[in-house]
């Protein structure tokens, strides 16, 4: 007798997070709504979630394999979404409503959705796209007619679940990376389920009552935050995006005891006039991601008697795949060991390897960070150049950055082999930048780096050179970017040069620029 390898055997239970939760705990708070200051018990997400099921495969006939694209904010819907499609097995692929008109064409016409979901405050954004043909039905959440209020949602339930193998497809997810066009990760629902096993084994979750979901939908990070509290009938405080005023105010309240942020995020909590006058009493815990956060930063919390500690992972390997746990009471060694991202999670295996070679090398030296487990991904859609270049024969990914460990096996990420670098948790290609500029006729040639920024980690800066006769002075040169690229990766600064800098191989020189700016 032969059974199937269970990663390609359907099972009922794959992809239904709400289905299975609230057989469980029915009555157990799910979701504090911020915004309508609602709570939905398990039960309630559940019912919601097969009433989008009915209303996707019965009015709509999505079923397995439809892709479903989704243009919101964190907010309710976003999650009645999330666990129907799961529930069918329709592949939901979240777009980013912070990217512009051409990165988002680029994305549908390759996604191919059979439906578009859209919040009426991005309406605007929506119309102006070129939909593909692929759309049969645009549905926007709360526009005049409330299609989701009093049509959606109003869908007589049914069980709608499917069974599904964990080698199904979740998500599509666009990421940044080292070249002009978005990359798209195909994330199955076994890469969903086993990160969710590695984040409730480090504890990373799981001891608390109550999580704020800091991180967006349209990054993989925010399902990530989301579904192991749904694994672990863990209550998910739900807020639009992210407010620094509204974070105190759950915090004052007592409504948090644990939540993830990047450094920016950090800061503008600190910075904030009812910081001082908040009562961080029932935070827990912290943790860092998306790039190192400055002592300075960490100490002010520390100082509250909150452990704040660093993760990191990537979309491709994870997206959580490092945590620094804390191995002592000592608040002191949080500080000590600031810079650290700790040990590889349970179910991680990590290697660091010598960027020339490929063989591993010895605690102290410098390497890139590889990391295999079972939640890597499966590869970028339509897209196996690239898919080769990251993840190899044995399963190891290459994340292209640059770490080192010591010899207690505690590892530090020292920067990037790639010229790709993170402004405010978010990856930016200098290439997209480049490109960008010179589709405005008067460029010649551009160059583009990321340089430290206190606030964001990093931030865009770029080299101009005009054709003979032309210029353009740095506002003109900004504003020709803002068409073609989503705000945060305009450039800060941008200077106009007879030449650009090369290498010794006639490369651009992107060290050079980060130099000039420095």
């Amino acid at each position: 007798m032969s059974i199937k390898n269970y990663d390609e055997l359907p099972m009922n239970w794959v992809g239904d997070w709400a289905g299975r939760r609230a057989a469980m705990t029915p009555e157990r708070t799910a979701i504090y709504d911020s915004f309508t200051q609602e709570t939905h018990t398990y039960r309630r997400m559940n019912d919601r979630a097969n009433r989008v099921a009915t209303y996707l495969a019965g009015v709509l006939g999505l079923g397995k394999g439809d892709v479903l694209t989704l243009i919101c904010r964190n907010r309710m819907e976003a999650i009645d979404i999330y666990l129907a499609c799961g529930k069918l097995g329709v592949i939901l692929a979240p777009l980013s409503q912070r990217l512009k008109k051409a990165e988002l064409d680029d994305l549908l016409a390759r996604l191919k959705p059979r439906v578009l979901v859209h919040e009426t405050v991005f309406a605007e954004l929506v119309s102006s796209l070129s939909v593909p043909g692929s759309v049969e039905a645009v549905i926007d959440i709360d526009g005049d007619e409330m299609t989701f209020e009093t049509v959606v949602l109003q869908t007589d339930p049914r069980d709608a679940n499917v069974p599904l193998a964990m080698s199904d497809t979740c998500l599509y997810v666009h990421t940044g990376g080292t070249t002009a066009v978005p990359k798209i990760c195909i994330v199955t629902h076994r890469q969903m389920a086993w990160n969710s096993f590695d984040i409730l084994a480090t504890g990373i979750v799981g001891p608390f009552a109550n999580v704020l979901i800091t991180f967006p939908f349209f990054h993989i990070g925010g399902w990530n935050t989301f579904t192991p509290l749904c694994h672990a009938g863990v209550t998910g405080v739900l807020m639009r995006e992210f407010n620094p005023g509204l974070v105190l105010e759950l915090i004052h309240e007592g409504r948090v005891e644990n939540f993830g942020a990047v450094e920016a995020m950090l800061q503008f909590l600190i910075a904030h006039p009812k910081f001082a006058e908040t009562d961080f009493s029932n935070v827990k815990a912290i943790t860092t991601a998306a790039a190192p956060c400055s002592k300075a930063v960490m100490q002010v919390f520390l100082d509250k008697g909150i452990p704040i500690s660093q993760t990191y992972g990537m979309t491709e390997a994870g997206p959580s795949n490092f945590a620094y746990i804390p191995r002592t009471e000592s608040m002191e060694e949080l500080l000590t060991n600031a810079a650290s991202i700790g040990t590889s999670m349970f179910h991680c295996d990590s290697k660091i390897v010598h960027q020339e070679t490929g063989q591993p090398v010895q605690p102290g030296k410098v390497g890139v960070l590889c990391m295999r487990s079972p939640h890597n991904f499966d590869g970028y859609l339509n897209d196996t150049e690239r898919t080769d270049k990251v993840i190899d024969t044995e399963g190891w990914i290459y994340t292209g950055d640059l770490a080192v460990g010591d010899a207690d096996g505690l590892i530090c990420i020292k920067g990037r082999a790639d010229n790709m670098f993170v402004s405010g948790g978010e990856n930016i290609s200098p290439e997209e930048i480049e490109q960008a500029l010179m589709k405005h006729p008067a460029v010649a040639g551009a160059v583009c780096a990321g340089i430290p920024d206190p606030k964001w980690g990093q931030a865009p800066v770029a080299l101009v050179i005009f054709h003979a006769g032309q210029s353009l002075s740095e506002d003109e040169l900004k504003a020709a970017c803002t068409d073609h690229l989503a705000n945060y990766k305009v450039p800060k600064q941008i200077r106009p040069v007879s030449e650009l800098p090369l290498t010794g191989a006639g490369k651009l020189d992107r060290n050079a620029v980060a130099a000039i700016f420095a």
